[in-house]
């Protein structure tokens, strides 16, 4: 069942948008192919780095300085009991048993994989 949880206070991210003319670019992560389209997010989070969709970016991220951006839409997560993959707008997430199968709609649209230290340190209830 998924559960409604909220980013830490003051976790920023620091992001830029590919707003280039470009088709964009392909990139190994999260053990698949992701894709970064024109006017999506390339985010630096702590020392990870990925791409958020456009769409997505602007419903879920308020700026608060210069590059600088809070998550501050909730998600809705479970605990993975079962390996596997999640489609996502980039590709596709795999995760294994006890990750967080992480989703920007209370419906599972738009969602995403992590492990669970990390969603830890970054969520809350």
């Amino acid at each position: 069942m998924l559960q409604k949880y909220r980013r830490k206070k003051r976790t920023l991210v620091v992001a830029v948008q590919l707003a280039l003319n470009t088709t964009g670019f392909l990139y190994k992560k999260w053990g698949g192919t992701q894709r970064c389209k024109r006017g999506d997010w390339l985010v630096a989070n702590g020392t990870d780095v990925y791409t958020i969709d456009k769409k997505t970016f602007g419903q879920t991220y308020r700026p608060r300085g210069r590059g600088l951006y809070e998550k501050v839409a909730p998600v809705w997560a479970k605990k993975a009991e079962e390996k596997g993959k999640v489609k996502t707008k980039e590709g596709a997430s795999h995760y294994k048993v006890g990750y967080y199968l992480v989703f920007n709609s209370p419906h599972e649209k738009d969602g995403y994989a992590m492990a669970a230290k990390t969603f830890h340190s970054l969520y809350k209830k």
